[in-house]
């Protein structure tokens, strides 16, 4: 019979499931190395779980998790190459909208995996000190990193014409 803590683990892992799939699909290209890294994000979370005070949000919590269980197996599988490609960040049924999501996705994946995981952090609305929590970087850092990425990437799109900028 399940525990209080298991149910309320299952139930916090429900609400975030897709803060995982982000996190997979931004890191992993193979479908069989994203199941196996679902479930060794899982049993992470689940042997962690235990220590999670709620000094910050769950969410931010599992994208620490899932961030850390992510770049440990990338390390492991350095003979891979393992950028995704075809996903959106955000849907959206225009094609106009879409076509900008998948150009901005595209971007987003050609930085390095800190880089990418603070613009993906910031494209999912998290604030700066909170980003800044889960990267284990001082706030002041972050806003300098983040705001050379914005630039950055503004760049890549004005000199590849894409037309968003």
């Amino acid at each position: 019979m399940p525990t209080n803590r298991e149910n309320e683990f299952v139930h916090l892992i429900q609400q975030h499931s897709g803060i995982i799939y982000k996190i997979i699909n931004l890191y992993v290209d193979d479908e069989e190395d994203k199941r196996d890294l679902h479930q060794e994000i899982l049993l992470q979370a689940w042997k962690s779980f235990a220590r999670f005070k709620g000094n910050s949000t769950f969410a931010t919590w599992l994208y620490k998790v899932s961030l850390n269980t992510v770049l440990t197996f990338n390390k492991k599988a350095k003979k891979h190459n393992v950028l995704s490609t075809g996903n959106n960040l955000m849907e959206d049924n225009t094609t106009v909208k879409k076509e900008q999501a998948e150009v901005l996705y595209y971007l987003v994946k050609q930085l390095n995996e800190v880089d990418r995981m603070i613009m993906t952090l910031h494209l999912e609305g998290y604030k700066n000190p909170e980003i800044a929590d889960i990267m284990g970087l001082q706030v002041n850092h972050m806003n300098v990193k983040l705001h050379r990425l914005k630039k950055q990437i503004i760049e890549q799109l004005k000199n590849e014409q894409y037309g968003l900028a």
